[in-house]
C-alpha cells in the first residue's frame, strides 16, 4: 500500500511540474508575439543592409566600402568624409568687376583672418612680369562685399581673390602667363598661410583666352573722319577755342576729348600730323586734324557718331576745310548711313555676347 502511495504521489507531482512548464511556454510566445508586433518596421536596416537593396544585388551591383580620403568631387556613389574644408564657409560670389568668361580667377581662404597688407606685399614679389593685368580683392564679411586691394588698403579677411585678365588688345594670355600666375598665387598662399587654393584647368582657361581673344578681334572697330585746312593752315588757338566751344577736354595723350556724362570717352580730336596737343597751342599749326570714335568703348555708338560728324563739319565750315575719310575722299551723307550701320551691327554684336559696348567689361578688354 506505501509503495502505490508513493508511485501515485510522484506521478501527481510530475504531472504538476509539466503544467507549470507547458504554461510558462505558452506565456513565454505570448509575450514574443507581442513584442515583435511592436517592434517590427517595414523599413530595412541601413546599417546592416547594402545600398540599392536585392534588386542591385541581382544586378550584379556590390556594396563597395570605402576608406575617408580627398576625392576628386565627382564621386556620386555616397557621401563625401567631413573634412575641415567641409565646415568652413562657403566662398562668396566673384566681385562685380570680374567676370569668368574674362578673368582667370583664384580664390583664397583662412581659417583665421589675414592682414590685407601682408597679402599685398606677399604678391608684390611672385607676379611679376605678367602680360595683362592683376586684380586683388579682399571680402569684407561685415558688410558682405569685396574691395580692391592696395598699397594703402587696410584690414584683415577670411577670403581673398586674384584675377589674371586674359585678353587686351594686345592679344590673349600664353600657357607662360598661366603657370606665372597660378604657380605665383600658390606661392602666396604658402607664404601668408592660407589654404591650399583651387586652381583653374590650364587647357580650359587658354581656350577660353583664345576664343574671347578671337571675338575681341572681330569687334575692335575705331572710325575716323579728318578735317583737311582749306587755303591756310588750322591755327593752333583757333583748334583750342574750338574744343573748348564744344566741350572738349585735353588729355594726357595730347588730344581733346568729348566726354559722357559719367566720364567717358565718346570720341577724340587729334593732330593730323606728326605733333600732339598740349596746354601751348599758340605757336602750333597743323593742315589738319583727326576725330576718332572708338566703338567697342562707347555706349550708344550711333549717337557719338553723329555727334562726331556734326564737330567735324562745323569745323570744316569754320576754316574753310574739307570733311575726308583716310583716304582723301569726300565723307558725305551716304558715307555716313552705311558707317551707322555698321555701327549698329558691331555693337549689336557685342550686346548679344553679354559684352555690351561700353560696358566695363568692354572698357577693360579694349583698354589702350
Amino acid at each position: 500500500m506505501d509503495s502505490e502511495l508513493q508511485i501515485a504521489l510522484i506521478g501527481a507531482g510530475l504531472g504538476v511540474v509539466v503544467l507549470i512548464f507547458a504554461y510558462n511556454k505558452w506565456q513565454e510566445r505570448k509575450h514574443r508575439s507581442k513584442a515583435e508586433k511592436v517592434f517590427k518596421s517595414e523599413h530595412r536596416d541601413v546599417l546592416l543592409e547594402p545600398r540599392g537593396g536585392g534588386q542591385n544585388e541581382e544586378a550584379g551591383e556590390r556594396f563597395e566600402r570605402r576608406e575617408p580620403g580627398f576625392g576628386n568631387g565627382d564621386d556620386e556613389a555616397g557621401p563625401r568624409p567631413v573634412s575641415e574644408a567641409s565646415l568652413k564657409r562657403s566662398a562668396p560670389e566673384l566681385p562685380a568687376l570680374l567676370d569668368v568668361r574674362t578673368d582667370c580667377v583664384i580664390r583664397l581662404e583662412a581659417i583665421e583672418p589675414l592682414d590685407v597688407q601682408r597679402v599685398w606685399q606677399a604678391q608684390l614679389g611672385q607676379l611679376e612680369g605678367l602680360s595683362k593685368p592683376v586684380r586683388w580683392f579682399g571680402f569684407n564679411d561685415a558688410e558682405n562685399l569685396w574691395f580692391p586691394l592696395g598699397p594703402e588698403v587696410g584690414g584683415a579677411c577670411h577670403w581673398f581673390c586674384a584675377a589674371l585678365q586674359l585678353v587686351d588688345r594686345r592679344g590673349s594670355i600664353g600657357e607662360s602667363d598661366f603657370m606665372r600666375f597660378s604657380g605665383g598665387v600658390q606661392r602666396v598662399a604658402d607664404l601668408v598661410m592660407a589654404l591650399p587654393p583651387g586652381l583653374p584647368a590650364r587647357a580650359e582657361t587658354l581656350h577660353g583666352a583664345a576664343q574671347l581673344d578671337g571675338f575681341c578681334a572681330d569687334v575692335d572697330v575705331q572710325i575716323g573722319v579728318n578735317v583737311i585746312a582749306g587755303e591756310r593752315p588750322l591755327d593752333g588757338r583757333e583748334i583750342a577755342q574750338f574744343a573748348g566751344r564744344y566741350d572738349l577736354s585735353l588729355a594726357g595723350d595730347g588730344s581733346f576729348h568729348a566726354l559722357a556724362d559719367d566720364g567717358s570717352t565718346l570720341f577724340t580730336l587729334a593732330n593730323l600730323e606728326a605733333g600732339a596737343f598740349s596746354d601751348d597751342m599758340a605757336s602750333l599749326a597743323t593742315m589738319g586734324v583727326t576725330l576718332v570714335i572708338d566703338v567697342p568703348c562707347v555706349r550708344d555708338g550711333v549717337a557719338a557718331f553723329d555727334r562726331m560728324m556734326e564737330l567735324a563739319n562745323a569745323l570744316a565750315q569754320q576754316s574753310r576745310g574739307t570733311v575726308v575719310d583716310d583716304n582723301r575722299a569726300p565723307f558725305g551723307a551716304e558715307a555716313a548711313g552705311m558707317i551707322r550701320g555698321q555701327i549698329r551691327q558691331f555693337q549689336d554684336r557685342m550686346a548679344e555676347s553679354g559684352i555690351p559696348a561700353g560696358g566695363p567689361l568692354a572698357r577693360r578688354l579694349f583698354a589702350l
